[in-house]
């Protein structure tokens, strides 16, 4: 009998910043463009909006912007 292991891609929400993604993946834009990410497997994204090198964060959140990161139950998919 042989098990095919699944790698999770995890995307941590931090406190006051960004969002970090951890695995395998790839990132695309709207038409289905793939960022070069030259072969990296953590990468983060930006939340704030401030970043100059957009969708990836560049620090530019610090200081200016909040949001305490706590995990919580979404209500049940409407079906």
């Amino acid at each position: 009998m042989s098990h095919t292991i699944m790698n999770k891609t995890k995307l941590i929400i931090n406190n006051n910043g960004s969002i970090k993604i951890e695995g395998d993946f790839e990132i695309v834009d709207t038409n289905g463009n793939a960022y070069g990410l030259q072969g990296r497997t953590v990468v983060s994204l930006c939340r704030c909006g401030l970043s100059a090198n957009k969708p990836f964060c560049d620090g530019a959140h610090k200081e200016k912007f909040a949001h305490e990161a706590v995990a919580f139950e979404l209500p049940p998919r409407k079906v």
